[in-house]
């Protein structure tokens, strides 16, 4: 079971996360969200206080680390700005995690050690515009080509698309089907690697989310990650982690609304008395304050699975799903508390709201979640 006393450098992290996101990205949230895009000076700052490096080892630029400690982070980083938590979850979790499992070392050197100290960005290439909750059907191709590898084919919503040095791409080098699909680390300075920000998201809308092409991309062979055949286990291992991480985030998102609606309530007046006296307004502090606890627990159970080595998987899904639908649920109460007030962006509480909805979709639907688990317990498929 998940030992709930946090160590003493957890709570030293958490302290010190919380002091540096609440001076650094808390006060420009607004800005960025208005402007469409973070400010990417906080890129190496984010770096050099180890949030890219968290559960990376020390010899290839990370901190190390727990789960736990991982979860506390981007618990912190999605309480302040979910646009941020994004940026580092994506590059280092996605996309550095993947080469510490799968990479040479040469890999590792190359890309791992300058994502994990935020020196480089990577992103994650395999939602296709036809290819969402089926990646194993994505058309994208690397033909071989003597040495080398020509990749041709396009992806969609690409977090840090437009600002990674590196993409991992998934593309088929074989026939159809999950076990035609290999992965390979493409430089985005790469000839014929193009990529086109999308604007005006609804939400998450400042870090960069980008539609990319590739027309003929040559990347040599060393450039494979993982063996052939294997990009869409490592697709799915990456993902089943990247559950993990949302369910922290969102987790945050759920702590920020109870925290702002906790203190409009025992400020705003109505009808001569604060609103934090009303029971209706109390139900609905209630109500959030339960599903942060609940989504902090079982976020903290798929982290303790993973750090015991046993199968998380199921336990990833069942985070994601609750987390990601409760920040929903928490950031409406929150807009229901605030009033009108709630709707317009002087306040946070309409950002939580348009931020936690994307998180119900990426990274695996609330309803993929749901067929994981009804598989799990039935072991029946209700895929096609």
């Amino acid at each position: 079971m998940v030992d709930l006393s946090l160590t003493e450098d957890q709570v030293a992290f958490q302290e010190v996360a919380r002091d540096f996101l609440e001076n650094e990205v808390v006060p420009h949230r607004q800005a960025w969200d208005r402007a469409e895009s973070v400010d990417t000076g906080i890129i190496p700052k984010l770096g050099e206080l180890g949030f890219f490096g968290l559960t990376i080892p020390e010899e290839y630029g990370g901190v190390g680390g727990d789960y736990i400690t991982y979860c506390i982070g981007m618990e912190e980083l999605g309480r302040a700005d979910s646009s941020v938590r994004g940026i580092v979850s994506v590059s280092m979790g996605l996309c550095g995690k993947p080469i510490l499992e799968f990479g040479t070392e040469e890999q590792k050197q190359e890309w791992l050690t300058p994502i994990a100290r935020g020196e480089r960005l990577g992103c994650f290439g395999l939602t296709e515009p036809d290819n969402g909750s089926d990646p194993g059907g994505l058309k994208t191709k690397a033909v071989k080509h003597g040495d080398d590898y020509l990749i041709s084919g396009q992806k969609i919503f690409i977090t840090n698309g437009t600002w990674a040095d590196v993409c991992l791409v998934f593309a088929r080098t074989g026939g159809p089907g999950p076990k035609g699909i290999s992965a390979f680390l493409v430089p985005t300075d790469s000839p014929g690697f193009e990529r086109r920000e999308i604007h005006g998201k609804l939400g998450l809308r400042g870090q960069a989310t980008a539609e990319i092409f590739l027309d003929k991309v040559r990347v040599p062979s060393s450039a494979m990650l993982g063996a052939e055949g294997q990009g869409f286990a490592i697709a799915m291992a990456s993902l089943d982690k990247g559950r993990v991480s949302v369910g922290a985030g969102c987790t945050g998102i759920i702590q920020a609304c109870l925290e702002a609606l906790v203190s409009y309530a025992t400020e705003r007046e109505q009808f001569g008395r604060k609103i934090a006296t009303y029971q209706l307004v109390q139900d609905m502090i209630a109500e959030i304050s339960v599903d942060a606890d609940a989504a902090r627990l079982l976020t903290w159970r798929a982290a303790d699975l993973i750090e015991r080595g046993e199968p998380f998987g199921v336990a990833a899904s069942k985070a994601k799903l609750f987390a990601s639908e409760a920040a929903v649920k928490a950031a409406n109460l929150a807009i229901s508390g605030f009033g009108g007030y709630g709707y317009v962006d002087e306040y946070p509480v309409q950002k939580f709201m348009r931020d936690a909805r994307v998180m119900t979709l990426y990274e695996g639907t609330t309803q993929i979640q749901k067929l994981l688990i009804g598989r799990a317990e039935t072991g029946v498929s209700a895929f096609l």
